[in-house]
């Protein structure tokens, strides 16, 4: 349901102490709540060049190697819905540390499956414990800011959780370089512990008790049933979520189809995977300048038209046999058109919430849900062909495209 917008808070002495002292701390803000935001990417693109070994290693199909990239996802979406509601009746802080901590356990015990079904279930909970980076860095955002500020932080934490997808692969090959794919889920071991220290220190509370939901853990829940009756809400999650699936397509299709199909290495697989991630770090950046004096729904539009018409290029440049570089410029515009989509979207959608975890929550769950749904897809089409990839991220980008115009007819500014 949306509610009038709570007043905005500040973190402690983010104002206070001088200008100086504001920017410091703001920085330290963006890096924190932007590497906690990046969970998604970190757990899921940095043992995507591996994607091979690890069937070879384990001995089992490639679409068996995807079903670990599904149930980490599917963690990371039903995490989302226990930990939002959870963080507006108990405040941010605690379920943050408590899932942080769980994460980093749980990595480690992903290096020593022995199994692709063991590594299936632990890769799931290890989505779950995650999932409260990723949500509780959207609900803190919207504790302090709203409308248009909302949209130009969240295109600011692109700056740094876009380095997520960009260096993430690109690690994960040069990992492969000297150890076997273990060595991937030991480094997120020791990323999530240092993500631990980081809140720990660097992190307030920024939902004080006053603020917090007084009918508890089951008022939060119930909450679910009005944001999903709210068609101004549902219109950008669903945009969102449908651009995040043709985002997915691509994740969990790219390595087979550029490494198998196409023959690159897994070094040059993870350049290529970086530069689609740099793209969209500049266009976020740019969606922030672009702010300044166009409405997020201006924007959002702008984003969603890019994104289908890549995968539209995508199709035609896999059927007509154009080549890799044909596709990898259509790929360009797909990835890159996440920049604009889901800082606007995200920030259109909490808009006005004032219980900001559980509509975190729900717009995170339909992201990832989303993307559970798409990764399934492009591997039943198997790894010998990139048609089945290219067609998933069309109909997803046509979706989000369909949805907003339709959808939303009287609320895109």
């Amino acid at each position: 349901m949306t509610t009038p917008s709570a007043p905005q808070t500040v973190l402690p002495g983010t104002g206070a102490a001088g200008p100086a002292a504001g920017r410091g701390r703001r920085l330290r803000l963006i890096l924190v709540l932007g590497a906690l935001s990046a969970f998604g990417p970190l757990s899921l693109d940095m043992y995507l060049p591996a994607f091979p070994s690890i069937a070879a290693d384990l001995g089992v199909r490639a679409a068996d190697v995807q079903l670990t990239l599904t149930a980490c996802l599917l963690g990371l979406a039903l995490g989302q819905l226990v930990v939002g509601p959870i963080s507006d009746s108990r405040g941010r802080r605690t379920p943050l540390l408590i899932g942080l901590g769980c994460y980093a356990a749980v990595s480690l015990a992903c290096a020593f499956a022995p199994s692709a079904g063991v590594l299936t279930g632990l890769r799931f909970a290890q989505g779950l414990a995650g999932a409260a980076g990723i949500v509780i860095s959207r609900a803190v955002v919207r504790d302090l800011y709203d409308g248009v500020e909302a949209a130009r932080f969240f295109s600011l934490l692109m700056l740094v959780n876009g380095l997520a997808p960009i260096l993430a692969p690109v690690l994960g090959s040069e990992l492969l370089r000297f150890a076997d794919w273990r060595a991937v889920f030991a480094v997120l071991t020791v990323i999530g512990a240092a993500l631990l220290a980081a809140a720990a220190l660097a992190l307030p509370e920024s939902l004080p008790p006053a603020r917090r939901s007084a009918g508890g853990l089951a008022r939060s829940v119930r909450s679910f049933g009005g944001l999903l009756r709210d068609r101004r809400f549902m219109g950008h999650a669903l945009s969102a979520g449908a651009v995040f699936a043709a985002m997915f397509a691509y994740i969990s299709g790219s390595s087979f189809v550029l490494q198998q199909v196409y023959g690159l290495s897994a070094q040059q697989f993870g350049l290529v995977f970086g530069g689609n991630a740099l793209g969209l770090v500049l266009l976020g950046q740019l969606n922030a300048r672009l702010l300044r004096d166009r409405a997020p729904g201006t924007l959002l539009r702008a984003g969603l038209v890019l994104s289908a018409a890549g995968a539209a290029g995508l199709v035609l440049a896999v059927t007509a046999g154009l080549g890799l570089w044909a596709v990898c410029a259509s790929l360009v515009p797909v990835v890159g058109a996440v920049g604009f989509v889901m800082p606007n979207a995200t920030a259109l959608a909490l808009s006005g919430q004032a219980q900001a975890g559980t509509a975190s929550a729900l717009l995170g769950l339909l992201q990832f849900a989303f993307g559970a749904l798409a990764a399934p897809l492009v591997g039943l089409g198997g790894a010998g062909s990139a048609l089945p990839m290219a067609v998933v991220i069309a109909a997803f980008a046509g979706t989000a495209l369909l949805v907003h115009l339709c959808w939303l007819p009287r609320h895109r500014a």
